[in-house]
């Protein structure tokens, strides 16, 4: 029978050691498969690309790799697309630059972490908002309610 989970037992949250070490070895191998310039895709040709995290499976069998073109806009859904229809060779390369017993198949998803970012950029820019961030006189609703 298996022993319920207890306090120091639980679960772990959040990716292992050993995933986090695995994905950074894939990040470096793969950007410099990117410099390159191996890829012949017209989508992908002349367009700076930031690999800027690769998540592992548990397994260490599949990677999420997270991209960001240099301008994103539109153009972030081209290049991630392009880089989907290359997995293969990608994997094929990877093998070679890598030394893991499996080549983790891989997953190309845009990050959209800056646009994240830059929306609370902006909300922090906002009057309303910057009022309550700058130190000075207290606004009127914290005026004395005698």
């Amino acid at each position: 029978m298996k022993r319920p989970l207890t306090p120091a037992r639980q679960a772990p949250r959040g990716p292992s050691q050993r995933q986090l070490r695995a994905g950074e070895l894939m990040r470096h191998a793969l950007v410099e498969i990117l410099r390159a310039q191996e890829i012949t895709d017209p989508d992908i040709a002349g367009v700076s690309i930031t690999l800027t995290e690769v998540r592992m499976s548990p397994d260490l069998r599949h990677a999420t790799v997270f991209v960001e073109p240099l301008g994103g806009g539109e153009q972030a859904a081209v290049v991630v697309k392009a880089l989907n229809r290359h997995h293969k060779f990608l994997r094929g390369r990877l093998g070679h630059a890598i030394d893991m017993k499996f080549t983790p198949a891989l997953k190309f998803l845009h990050d959209d972490t800056f646009d994240t970012a830059a929306k609370i950029n902006r909300l922090f820019a906002d009057p309303r908002v910057a009022q309550d961030l700058t130190p000075g006189e207290p606004s009127d609703s914290w005026k004395d309610q005698d």
